[in-house]
């Protein structure tokens, strides 16, 4: 499909605006049809309609829906041709055309089961042939409908909002503020070389690592400090005394850094001009473009919903015989809200006067930040708990992504200083090394995905939704700049 068929596309659209959710729904649908997938640039396409949405003002919950019905019955149809052709996939046009591509869509999901869904649809090749070969391998229906709905949640927003805001920037005319595009570069390069450097010491300080057989070899030597081993060592048989030196570093290290953090920040004035300066970025950086997004993922970081999480998580795995796992979750809130509320209360730091109705509390650590924290990194903890010590970092990457928006929200509408938000991090970080660390006391048995932890995912996204749908219109109002 050449460059001019998807440039006479986007003229035709852009002349006839009222087609543009049947091109989002019938794109995101071919892309994920077995097979057409492949052949059509579906990817180039939706970023092409999504800008065009996002240019003539379509809400974006509208663009999201339609594309993710698109993806749900593109797959579901796939799913249903693989039921129909069990055992004659390779011979039946034009999947006969494919059969490596078949093999390693059958190799994946033999590897894999059902998550396969999940995963195989943000992976290239392999994305329309997954629900296919599930379907021929008899995935039952109700399985499979459950990990597609899922799936084409979080793939819709991945394909659509690139497109879809600059599509909105170029029809808002952004100004950015001075100086845009160095701090968003600087800022780029100073995450990743801190995800590098944990990462690296998250690996030395794993089993096998260097800094991890020095520290055994000298705990060995003492009887007191050799029985404090062998207490927090791991005796799951695949993981037999693996000690959780990672996570008690981590703990200690966080902690070490909040307190410095804190009173530079708090009982200094060393930090005050950086403090403005990103207070003036952000105010400069404000428009109605990035408001919409800035309050969805403030309200995504609302202890409501961080609660709600903890809660459906706990109760999942409690219901299912995992009682350490659900009691260390539900100690993790508790701690975390109870450090966040007494450090409020006691240095009871003024925030910004940048919106109409700032949060009454004080302003330091950033609860929102430090409660997004601690969500996302135990639960990446568990995650990776659950795989190789080398690819643990994957899922750490993957799961401590939406932490950054949340953030950003935070400073982006005003109402934290930035020290509030690294602050917050810090504290996040010390409670999540601090409870991984007991945990490993109790962790014996490994953890699967089941019914009744999809099941819990979905009553929280319900949750969810109904909360920033009820507390939508008082965040426009309380945010607005005074």
């Amino acid at each position: 499909m050449s460059a001019g068929w998807l440039t006479d596309l986007s003229i035709w659209l852009s002349a006839h605006p009222g087609w543009l959710a049947l091109a989002l729904f019938a794109t995101a649908f071919t892309e994920s049809l077995a097979i057409a997938g492949v052949i059509v640039p579906g990817v180039a396409i939706l970023f092409a309609v999504a800008a065009l949405a996002g240019q003539i003002g379509m809400p974006l919950f509208e663009a999201l829906l339609w594309t993710g019905l698109g993806a749900i019955a593109g797959d579901g149809l796939s799913f249903a041709l693989g039921r129909k052709l069990q055992g004659r996939l390779n011979s039946v046009w034009p999947l006969s055309r494919y059969p490596a591509l078949l093999d390693k869509g059958e190799a994946f999901f033999q590897k894999h089961g059902g998550k396969s869904v999940v995963l195989g649809r943000f992976i290239g090749p392999i994305r329309p042939v997954i629900p296919l070969v599930a379907g021929a391998l008899l995935m039952p229906w109700r399985r499979f409908l459950t990990f597609n709905i899922l799936s084409a949640v979080g793939w819709a927003p991945t394909y659509i909002l690139p497109g879809f805001f600059v599509g909105s920037a170029l029809a808002a005319d952004i100004h950015p503020p001075a100086h845009f595009y160095p701090v968003i570069a600087i800022s780029l390069l100073v995450l990743l070389a801190v995800y590098l450097l944990l990462f690296r010491i998250q690996l030395g300080l794993g089993e096998g690592g260097r800094t991890y057989t020095w520290v055994k070899k000298r705990m060995a030597k003492y009887d007191a400090t050799h029985r404090f081993w062998r207490i927090y060592s791991n005796s799951r048989p695949a993981r037999d005394g693996e000690f959780p030196l990672a996570s008690f570093m981590l703990a200690l290290g966080s902690i070490g850094l909040f307190l410095i953090w804190g009173q530079l920040a708090n009982f200094t004035n060393l930090l005050e001009p950086f403090n403005e300066l990103s207070l003036t970025w952000f105010a400069q950086l404000r428009q109605p473009l990035l408001d919409g997004p800035a309050l969805l993922f403030t309200l995504l970081g609302d202890p409501p919903v961080l609660l709600a999480a903890a809660g459906l998580a706990a109760l999942a795995l409690g219901f299912r015989g995992y009682y350490a796992a659900s009691a260390h979750i539900l100690a993790a809130s508790i701690l975390t809200m109870g450090l966040v509320w007494l450090l409020k209360m006691g240095l009871s730091v003024p925030r910004p006067d940048e919106v109409i109705k700032p949060p009454s509390s004080g302003a330091f650590p950033s609860g929102h930040t430090a409660g997004i924290t601690v969500l996302v990194t135990l639960l990446a903890s568990f995650v990776a708990g659950e795989t190789h010590n080398r690819k643990r970092w994957q899922a750490y990457v993957l799961f401590s992504l939406p932490l950054l928006p949340v953030a950003i929200s935070r400073l982006y509408l005003g109402v934290h200083w930035f020290t509030d938000v690294v602050g917050g991090v810090l504290l996040g970080l010390a409670v999540t090394g601090a409870i991984r660390a007991s945990y490993s006391r109790f962790d014996r048995v490994p953890m699967v995905v089941d019914a009744s932890t999809i099941g819990a995912g979905l009553l929280w996204l319900l949750f969810t939704v109904g909360y920033v749908y009820t507390r939508w219109p008082t965040a426009i109002a309380s945010y607005q700049v005074a």
